[in-house]
């Protein structure tokens, strides 16, 4: 569902840029404030994790493939704003690191996947926990159709920025966009449903929306036993991109297989306005296999997600102490 430059009108880019640019600050300042030592580094994972689960595009139907989404996930983690963040970093690594996705549709993708599939569905799924029993099955069941929400949403919001950037009727571009995204979504859930019962299961202490408490509760609940974790979701997202990427369907995901039935695929330039990507397609220069080039990508990838993701909590919440202690200093006679 990443939006190539072309599809998108002017006016509808700059208003979803400013939108997404203060949704990141506000992001950003939250993550500084109540993420703690323990948690910045699951941020990144998170984020990490994310970014190696999208290069696997599943196939669908009717040659069409589709990849997850992630942001439910996160936000059921690490809660919406966090997962916000962890949005933007994904689609901002993927736009300028490896073309997917226009530089001058940026701020409508993490638009659609940030703050529709991300933060109006985790209220969507808070609004389900508050009234369905307080149980397990129950719990997963709401974060089933949160993800299945986010991706048939965010899919619709899409269809709706294209009508008004005048590319296509809305009549045609919201049931084509939403009917091939309500299969995509059950694959979502799934997945999202698989993740989360499995984190559960293993570490419940990771799952904020499970534990009713807030991330800062959450940091204290974390103990010792993070560095496990952490490690143990850096290799199963380097697993992921390296070792089951490369298998990934060829077939169009659902944008661009609408964008080809109904006509307007060819809107899109043959090389975006960003053209300095060093890794264009996923797949790294110099290398001859293609499965191998693929491989290399989605290491380079993963590691980059981690580091920029983590390191910008960390950035965030050492630019926070150090105000403090500047402000503690001036307080002090």
């Amino acid at each position: 569902m990443h939006i190539p430059d072309g599809f998108t009108a002017g006016p509808i880019n700059t208003a979803a840029y400013v939108v997404s640019g203060g949704l990141t600050a506000v992001s950003l300042r939250h993550a500084g404030r109540e993420l703690g030592e323990k948690q910045a580094p699951f941020l990144g994972v998170t984020a990490a994790f994310i970014f190696a689960a999208q290069m696997l595009n599943f196939p669908v139907a009717g040659g069409t493939s589709g990849h997850f989404l992630g942001a439910m996930l996160a936000a059921i983690l690490l809660g919406p704003l966090n997962a916000f963040l962890v949005m933007a970093v994904v689609l901002g690594i993927q736009c300028l690191a490896f073309a997917d996705g226009g530089l001058t549709a940026l701020g409508v993708n993490i638009f659609n996947m940030g703050a529709v599939g991300g933060i109006l569905c985790y209220g969507i799924f808070a609004g389900m926990r508050a009234v369905l029993p307080k149980t397990r099955s129950a719990f997963l069941a709401a974060t089933g159709a949160a993800a299945w929400m986010s991706v048939v949403l965010a899919s619709t919001a899409c269809a709706i920025e294209l009508a008004l950037s005048g590319v296509v009727p809305l009549t045609a571009a919201l049931p084509a966009m939403a009917g091939v995204h309500a299969l995509i979504g059950v694959g979502e859930a799934l997945i999202t449903v698989a993740v989360v019962a499995m984190t559960l299961q293993m570490r419940p202490d990771l799952v904020a929306a499970w534990r009713g408490d807030s991330v800062t509760d959450q940091q204290t609940a974390l103990g010792k036993s993070w560095t496990a974790a952490v490690i143990g979701g850096v290799i199963l997202s380097v697993a992921l991109a390296v070792f089951v990427s490369p298998f990934a369907s060829s077939w169009p995901d659902g944008l661009e297989k609408v964008a080809e039935d109904i006509g307007f695929i060819d809107r899109a330039p043959e090389q975006g306005v960003w053209k300095a990507s060093p890794i264009p397609d996923y797949a790294a220069p110099g290398v001859g296999n293609d499965a191998l080039a693929t491989a290399a990508a989605g290491f380079i990838g993963t590691v980059i997600v981690l580091a920029v993701g983590w390191g910008l909590v960390r950035a965030v919440r050492q630019r926070k102490q150090e105000r403090n202690a500047d402000a503690d200093a001036g307080a002090a006679p």
